[in-house]
């Protein structure tokens, strides 16, 4: 799979605030798009690679905390950097509880902010990272028959054979069968890999 390059979105109504943080940030090596609004920035369909988010906390019509909710709510989680030329303690707060890398008083400091974007890339690039390997396990799984999948919740629970066989109804020897094959298509070496496979999407164990 071919990386996507980081990129760095601006969002501020102000044209010359948007120029000049497009600038310091285009020549400390990013790429960068501008918006003008967050509405304008919504309308931008989500960039798949590593990105962050310079975003104005006071704007007319979608204020930037109410673009971070929406963001949430809609599960396009982003690594947002906070600017405002207000200082608002419960702004900030709400911001950061939020999920926010940083929040920085306008005028910005030009070492403040690329400091705070490139943890902020960081944080990104994990996350990213860890979207990847959910997706793979997750195609693995789709490879499950349902009797498969069912033994499949319960190995990753500790249960032996014996008593899978006993909870599902059907025979200790099928149940190896089911096992191996599980094993196989989710390729994992050991019951602890297999765990962890379903820890990272969130295998429940079927009702019994």
């Amino acid at each position: 799979m071919t990386a996507v390059s980081p990129l760095v979105f601006v969002v501020d109504d102000d044209p010359s605030v948007r120029k000049s943080l497009t600038r310091l940030l285009g020549s400390s090596g990013y790429a960068v798009e501008a918006f003008a609004s967050a509405r304008a920035f919504l309308a931008r369909a989500p960039h798949p690679g590593p990105c962050c988010l310079v975003l104005d906390v006071r704007m007319p019509g979608l204020t930037g905390l109410e673009l971070q909710e929406r963001l949430t709510a809609g599960e396009r989680r982003m690594s947002i950097v906070f600017v405002t030329g207000h200082a608002d303690v419960p702004k900030s707060v709400k911001a950061m509880k939020g999920g926010a890398v940083d929040l920085l008083t306008k005028p910005v400091d030009a070492k403040d902010l690329i400091a705070a974007v490139q943890r902020c890339m960081a944080k990104s690039a994990q996350d990213v990272s860890t979207a990847a390997r959910v997706t793979e396990v997750q195609q693995r799984v789709k490879m499950l028959i349902s009797r498969e999948m069912e033994v499949f919740a319960l190995v990753v629970t500790g249960m032996l054979n014996k008593q899978i066989a006993a909870a599902l109804g059907m025979g200790e020897k099928t149940v190896k069968v089911h096992r191996a094959r599980v094993m196989e298509k989710m390729r994992a070496e050991s019951v602890a890999e297999l765990v962890r496979l379903a820890d990272r999407i969130g295998v429940i164990a079927p009702k019994s």
